[in-house]
């Protein structure tokens, strides 16, 4: 189904914004771009390695036997009523006509994946939300790839456990086949910096070998019409070269809220005058920096007003295609969002394709909320969270849209052994990329004792709903905060509320206005957000949350209908009084 089709049925309450004439401009280009079909990325990013996608029907069948037969890929297998809850392990088959050097892309399979080929076992992966890959290298002919899927919770998952959001199951991003020569670009990190005369950028490319004999290659680089050429590159048989350089850019704009413009940079790994291998993506020419309490976008102070969401979708679940992400960006900058918090894992890539796009700046998160102290120290915490932050700075690295990282939601910061593990986190995201600021959220409030590890300081909190319920002045709280930062030297940094808001459930109204009705959740925010926009120290606000997402059964006792009922909208993205009330305050010019 084509994305024309299912977003201009007149039939559906789709949009209702302002800015309607651009959001249709862009989904039509998308649509342009994807010939109609599904897509993994908003923009081609291979001209000369062969690339598919390996949607479809599947053989799919439980370990438990209450299903065999056929399922989609990319999906959550709760779509099929009888695994509505299943937690267990699963198996997907398809064969391919494939062979040479063959890559195996993973965008995302919730959450444990061991992967075979004709039988073979070839490479396991532990985690939902972070791409991986395996190479193989196939003589030609019809092939088997077999997935096994497990999304159980045990003691070899240290972050997949029973939480205040649902683990799906299944191959729930999309699955490529890329063909491979020789010689292959693994990636390229483009990292910008304003200076006096323009831009300049740093530019960091890896080149693998998959020969058996050493090579030389010449990289060259094209964008905004310009050629960068790198000459004489020795790659040793089998083995990685990484290959940096620092060029300037003239004539290029500046990439901001109002205007986000993008550049395609192209990359070609070339052997002698034949191009063996190239890598696309776009980039944009904006720098992040923390001056004091200030966060600046191109030295400018940047205020932040958006939303915490989680990838759930209605009967969907954490699969999103692109016409229900678009729905989401369209109601967001309705309300009159500037910003997005991907709580509390990193998003699907085409989310991010779109938030580029469409100006929409993005605090992206490690995979962990909630984690005491006991169960950080699962041996598997430490190695499973920093392989995370591998994959998630590696992939997503050239996202203008992500001004900070984000980790270890609401985890144990109050502990000597949580410092460490902060700290020792931290340390990994700095080593991978220095150009964006590094922060947390935390709920421990007073006896927190990392807020001295991060640029900016975030904090958790809920005046009139769980904490504090007898506060009727949330920048009493804010400014409490701030206090408690400063006698911590950790004062003159941003100030991020990164979860503030309150419960309804839709459709129940209440003349006593109580706890669940859309009346107390409207006059709670509208409470909340008075006080907290007036303090002109507050760098940003993100709403917990977009929409009502489901949840473990564990947590059904303080989670009515087992859904975190926060959402502004709901499941179904329909929305209650307190859209009007956010957009009412994130609107005012």
């Amino acid at each position: 189904m084509s994305i024309g089709s299912v977003l201009f049925d007149t039939k559906m309450d789709i949009f209702d914004i302002e800015d309607f004439d651009s959001l249709v401009y862009n989904v039509i280009k998308i649509n342009l771009i994807s010939g109609g079909k599904n897509v993994y990325r908003l923009f081609n990013t291979h001209n000369v390695r062969r690339v598919r996608e390996a949607e479809g029907l599947w053989d799919f069948r439980t370990e438990n036997g209450k299903y065999d037969g056929k399922l989609t890929v990319p999906s959550c297998w709760e779509m099929i009523p009888t695994l509505a809850s299943y937690k267990g392990k699963a198996e997907y088959r398809r064969s391919f006509t494939l062979g040479g050097n063959v890559r195996l892309v993973f965008k995302g399979v919730s959450h444990t994946a061991r992967v075979y080929v004709d039988g073979d076992f070839v490479s396991e992966h532990y985690n939902a939300y972070t791409e991986f890959h395996t190479d193989l290298s196939l003589s030609y002919g019809e092939h088997e790839i077999k997935v096994e899927v497990d999304n159980s919770y045990s003691e070899a998952s240290a972050l997949h456990v029973e939480n205040d959001y649902y683990t799906y199951g299944g191959i729930i991003r999309p699955l490529l086949i890329e063909e491979l020569g020789d010689g292959v670009i693994n990636y390229v990190h483009f990292t910008t910096k304003q200076t006096s005369d323009g831009w300049s950028a740093t530019v960091i490319t890896e080149i693998e070998s998959l020969s058996q004999e050493d090579a030389t290659y010449t990289l060259r680089y094209t964008l905004d019409g310009k050629t960068y050429t790198e000459k004489n590159i020795a790659v040793p048989a089998g083995e990685c070269v990484t290959v940096c350089r620092e060029y300037t850019f003239d004539g290029v704009k500046d990439y901001s809220i109002e205007a986000p413009n993008l550049y395609t940079l192209c990359a070609e790994l070339c052997c002698g005058e034949m191009v063996v291998d190239d890598l696309i993506d776009r980039v944009a020419f904006r720098e992040i920096r923390v001056d004091g309490k200030k966060l600046l976008l191109n030295g400018k102070p940047l205020r932040l007003l958006g939303f915490n969401r989680h990838e759930d979708y209605n009967s969907l679940g954490s699969s999103v295609p692109l016409q229900a992400m678009m729905r989401d960006i369209a109601l967001m900058k309705d309300a009159g969002a500037n910003g997005i918090r991907t709580c509390h894992y990193p998003n699907d890539e085409l989310f991010l394709d779109l938030c580029d796009e469409m100006g929409l700046f993005v605090w992206e998160e490690a995979h962990a909320r909630g984690l005491e102290e006991k169960q950080m120290r699962n041996p598997n915490f430490l190695p499973q969270s920093l392989n995370c932050i591998d994959e998630m700075i590696t992939y997503h690295y050239n996202h203008p849209s992500i001004f900070c990282w984000g980790i270890l939601n609401e985890c144990s910061s109050e502990t000597e052994y949580g410092r460490y593990c902060y700290r020792t986190l931290f340390d990994r995201i700095i080593s991978l990329d220095s150009s964006r600021p590094r922060t947390f959220a935390s709920n421990k409030h007073f006896r927190d004792i990392c807020f001295d590890l991060e640029e900016i300081v975030s904090a958790n909190f809920y005046p009139g709903w769980y904490d504090f319920a007898d506060l009727k002045a949330p920048d009493l709280m804010t400014k409490s905060l701030m206090e408690y930062a400063e006698k911590h030297e950790s004062g003159n940094k941003p100030f991020i509320i990164s979860e503030i808001g309150a419960g309804a459930i839709y459709g129940y109204r209440s003349e006593t206005r109580c706890k669940w009705s859309e009346e107390r959740q409207a006059e709670i925010l509208d409470e909340q957000l008075s006080a907290v926009l007036a303090n002109e120290d507050v760098t940003g606000v993100f709403i917990w949350q977009f929409a009502d997402v489901r949840v473990d059964e564990s947590w059904f006792s303080s989670r009515p209908k087992s859904m975190n009922n926060k959402g502004i909208v709901d499941t179904y993205r329909r929305k209650k009084l307190a859209f009007e009330v956010v957009k009412r305050h994130f609107c005012v010019k």
